[in-house]
């Protein structure tokens, strides 16, 4: 009988019998190829799919060294690709940050550095109007692309308790949350 590729036991079983750096570097070098990812990410991956413990630990210290995997600049790229694509709030992202394997410190400081940079806005704004924090900024984009939908409500108490409910369940503090969904009002 012919044996299945796609056998996971199997596919594990001969990966725990590898010896070769080399091996576990190729797969995970396959891995980062995708995309950006954590040391935990990649730590997971390449011991669910059985390598061992001692070669990925290797393998992950050489790709830090060589600059492939670095958790800090993973968290700075996937708050910059939130904010860009599918803005959340603080609390969100310190939760994805989180379940990436970024350490507490890490996620505090680029989240501090986050707040302090000036939001990128696509319109100009007046030298007079009030600065926007980063989660703000976040929440009026969010809102922006879903302007349509939730100006389709007639009643504007209703459509202010959908925004609200939209820029909670994307992590806004309810602050942001209450501010934003009011301006959209306006």
């Amino acid at each position: 009988m012919a044996r299945s590729r796609s056998d996971p036991a199997e596919r594990r079983a001969r990966h725990a019998a590898v010896d070769d750096h080399g091996v576990v570097m190729d797969a995970a070098a396959t891995f980062l190829g995708v995309r950006p990812r954590s040391v935990h990410e990649t730590r997971r991956r390449l011991i669910h799919h059985g390598y061992r413990a001692e070669l990925v630990e290797g393998v992950l210290e050489r790709l830090v060294e060589m600059g492939y995997l670095d958790d800090e600049g993973f968290a700075r790229a996937w708050i910059e690709s939130r904010d860009r694509s599918r803005p959340r709030g603080e609390d969100a992202l310190r939760r994805e940050l989180s379940l990436k394997g970024i350490d507490r410190d890490t996620i505090v400081a680029v989240l501090a550095d986050r707040a302090r940079e000036p939001p990128e806005d696509d319109e100009a704004e007046s030298a007079a109007a009030e600065p926007t924090s980063a989660d703000r900024a976040a929440a009026e984009r969010l809102l922006e692309r879903r302007r349509e939908t939730l100006l389709r409500d007639a009643d504007p108490r209703k459509r202010q308790q959908r925004a609200y409910a939209l820029l909670a369940r994307n992590g806004f503090d309810p602050q942001t949350c209450q501010e934003v969904s009011v301006r959209l009002l306006k």
